[in-house]
């Protein structure tokens, strides 16, 4: 493999090789800590303008396989890790991430030392970084990373998004809607074997969901900034325009989507959550999460919307979840579809099902 470097914009480069797709990335600098599920985080959309940093020391040993996809297309902009296995094991049947990687145009490296740049990106924030050639000038690439404005500054949740109405006819005799934002897979599979879904873009209009006579709304994961202007103007009017009319669940982005249409704000963390082992406080348990998400809600700007935090992360006391206090609406900052990870809190999509049945929380 091809000696390349990862660049960061304080000036930092770390020596690697590359693998994957032969092509320079550049992105937010962010790390996960699932031992597993590389496939699911590379596909999921909630990662779109990124570049993954693995802390798990070893990635690709089990390749690749159907069905472990989240989308149609990878998002990350490059995958960083400490040591890349070339020779995965066959039980999937043997299809390398060097492969993937090369087939959705992304690069990746590895060598790095990711124990020294998690605890860089700990102590000082997620940054930006390329992932660049032998041949780079890596001066150049610093100050072109300094002047670069963050991936979360466009309208990414526009990328990700499906561009029309898609309809799921599961016999189940009850509708709900879903607000993609960046939706994963594995959050339309526990929907669909629960109702008959209709799947519509971010930017449809609140009229256009009632008219479609579905009887409850999911808004789901996605990416970037959740006070994005195009996504205020859109997605948090709509979620505005319905919180009195039909139950809401939001998901990870859909969450800070929906306590910002309360009222509520967001802010953008030091570093983020990502991966599969977050605990959450929910009811007098704790319970283990998957998670991916780098802006969270402010809890005291929730004084007078109706909302209120019932689930805290039990490392930083963070908002994991929301509730109203009269209106069918509640929320999961966390992914209880779990691709990858736990399944602890599957039961909310059950909870989702009877609040939509019955019209209350």
């Amino acid at each position: 493999m091809a000696c390349g470097y990862l660049v960061l914009e304080d000036g930092t480069a770390y020596e690697g090789e590359l693998f994957g797709s032969e092509t320079d990335a550049v992105g937010e600098v962010v790390f996960s800590t699932g031992m597993d599920g590389y496939q699911e985080s590379l596909t999921d959309p909630s990662f779109r303008g990124q570049i993954l940093v693995s802390t798990y020391p070893l990635v690709g040993d089990y390749g690749i396989a159907d069905g472990f996809d989240q989308s149609d297309a990878v998002h990350t902009r490059g995958l960083v890790v400490r040591e890349y296995c070339r020779h995965p094991s066959m039980m999937y049947g043997g299809r390398t991430l060097d492969s993937f990687l090369k087939k959705h145009g992304i690069p990746g490296i590895s060598g790095i030392d990711t124990r020294d740049l998690v605890i860089k990106i700990r102590t000082e924030g997620t940054v930006k970084g390329a992932i660049v050639g032998a041949g780079a000038d890596l001066d150049a690439t610093v100050k072109s990373l300094r002047g670069m404005p963050l991936p979360s500054e466009s309208n990414l949740v526009a990328e990700v998004s499906c561009k029309d109405i898609v309809r799921h006819d599961n016999g189940k005799g009850i509708s709900v809607g879903v607000l993609d934002c960046g939706t994963k897979r594995g959050i339309l599979r526990d929907l669909n074997a629960r109702f008959d879904t209709v799947v519509f873009p971010y930017d449809t209009p609140a009229d256009v969901i009632e008219e479609s006579r579905v009887k409850g709304l999911l808004v789901t994961n996605g990416p970037g900034d959740p006070s994005h202007p195009a996504v205020v103007a859109t997605a948090q009017k709509t979620v505005s325009d319905l919180c009195s009319v039909m139950p809401l669940y939001g998901i990870c982005y859909g969450s800070q989507i929906i306590a910002r249409a309360m009222g509520g704000s967001t802010y953008k963390m030091k570093f983020g959550h990502r991966g599969c082992n977050q605990p959450v406080k929910f009811d007098g348990r704790v319970y283990i999460t998957s998670q991916n998400h780098g802006y969270a809600v402010d809890e005291s700007s929730l004084e007078g919307t109706g909302l209120v935090a019932n689930q805290i992360n039990v490392n930083d006391g963070t908002v994991e979840g929301v509730r109203h206090k009269s209106l069918p609406i509640f929320t999961s900052q966390y992914h209880p579809e779990a691709t990858p990870g736990p399944t602890d809190t599957a039961f909310l999509f059950d909870l989702f099902a009877k609040m939509v049945k019955e019209g209350r929380l």
